[in-house]
């Protein structure tokens, strides 16, 4: 026995094992495709555009309700109501830039975004990811702290270097200068670093 290809709005509700209500909701959501005379619902468009337009989310939901209808078995005592008639092409729903909308695309695009910024604010509570911007200021703050300390060695040194004729002793003097300065530096930045990341 072949498919109806037209059907009232009653019969397709039946068909579909919903209340006319839902035929109107359909027709309010751009899903329902009508015959060309605009009487009848177009059988095969409407469930292909259905389908194409289902939430994903509720799959589970539709394949229950689809073997309620196949036990039913309405499919069978519908099909002898309407002779076929040639099919028309469903409607075609546009999104701005003239393409063709993509629900489940669009639904797996939007829950991939979410988890990844679910990832990212876990790790930033966990201190295992900071912002950018925060660590570039302070690794630009610590270089140029440790260049104007090293080059306020040589203003501080020249004198005390005047005086002394060991070599030794100049080097054993210097390095502990540097060193002296560098512990510093590194005192310097790990503390703005770590108030640089806890304000961010």
């Amino acid at each position: 026995m072949t498919e109806p290809t037209y059907l009232s709005k009653s019969a397709f509700a039946a068909r579909l094992g919903r209340s006319p209500s839902y035929i109107t909701w359909l027709k309010d959501n751009n899903r329902l495709v009508l015959s060309p005379n605009g009487k009848q619902v177009d059988v095969h468009a409407t469930e292909a555009l259905i389908r194409d337009t289902a939430d994903p989310s509720k799959a589970a939901v539709a394949d229950r309700h689809q073997q309620d209808r196949i036990q039913r078995d309405v499919y069978s005592q519908l099909s002898t109501l309407v002779e076929p008639t040639p099919m028309a092409a469903p409607p075609q729903l546009t999104s701005c830039d003239g393409k063709q909308p993509d629900f489940h695309k669009a639904r797996a695009l939007r829950e991939q975004s979410l988890a990844e910024l679910s990832v990212i604010e876990l790790r930033t509570k966990q201190g295992s990811l900071v912002e950018r911007e925060a660590v570039e200021v302070s690794a630009y703050n610590a270089g140029r702290l440790l260049r104007d300390q090293l080059l306020r060695l040589s203003s501080q040194l020249s004198s005390e270097f005047a005086a002394m004729t060991d070599p030794w002793e100049i080097e054993r003097h210097l390095t502990t200068e540097l060193r002296r300065t560098l512990e510093d530096a590194e005192r310097l930045s790990a503390a703005d670093l770590d108030k640089a990341i806890s304000v961010s």
